[in-house]
């Protein structure tokens, strides 16, 4: 069995095509979707990639959430289906109902472009299996409203039930209690701001500390498929 990963293009994305080349380094097929297109095409796992979907009128993700593609992918995730939200994927996620919180404008309104450490704070994740509980990751991040807030129970409720799956190691944006990523409550939806399909070979990214998330969802989905 091949698994199958599809990766939305928006008007305006910019990372569909490292985030197909990351599916690709990890052994899936990577999947085209087109988000005016109400056809997942019978993929196992949805990418939401980075960018600026629809110029980030309004607000990020604001609108991408209508796009028939994402009414697609709010059903398959109800039926269980595997969801990464990676940037402006985040935003859109969050703007979808699929994940709680909101990214907003980074403290002191600056657009944060560098490399960040990560720590992982949750592994039971079906993107985070590969990881041991607090490795740290090298990615890049690139963002001006990258901001993570939710409201204090939400916060709770997170760290809690351990939906927390990333935090900044040393905090660029501001980001209420250093989440750089959270998970749904049954762990197969994630979304993070930095980008692992930028770290997948250190050829052409800090690290390849990135390729352990498509791994993990490979896993996944090759182990309901057996």
């Amino acid at each position: 069995m091949t698994a199958r990963v599809g990766v939305i293009t928006f008007p305006g994305t910019l990372d569909d095509v490292d985030a197909a080349r990351a599916v690709r380094f990890s052994g899936a097929e990577a999947v085209s979707l087109w988000h005016a297109d109400a056809d997942l095409k019978g993929v196992d796992a949805v990418v939401v990639p980075g960018g600026f979907s629809y110029g980030d009128y309004l607000r990020c993700g604001a609108i991408a959430k209508f796009a028939p593609a994402m009414g697609e992918v709010v059903a398959a995730a109800a039926r269980g289906m595997p969801v990464l939200g990676i940037c402006n994927g985040f935003q859109i996620l969050c703007e979808a109902g699929l994940l709680p919180g909101a990214l907003t404008r980074n403290a002191g309104l600056h657009f944060v472009c560098r490399d960040v450490w990560l720590k992982v704070d949750s592994t039971t994740t079906v993107w985070t299996t590969r990881f041991e509980w607090g490795a740290q990751l090298l990615v890049p991040l690139k963002s001006g409203e990258g901001r993570y807030v939710a409201g204090e129970s939400v916060l709770d409720e997170l760290d809690g039930e351990g939906r927390v799956v990333f935090r900044y190691v040393e905090n660029p944006n501001g980001s209420m209690r250093d989440i750089a990523g959270v998970s749904s409550a049954d762990g197969r939806i994630v979304g993070l701001m930095p980008h692992p399909e930028h770290a997948t070979e250190a050829l052409t990214g800090p690290s390849d500390d990135g390729l352990g998330i498509f791994y993990s969802a490979l896993d996944a989905v090759l182990s309901a498929g057996s």
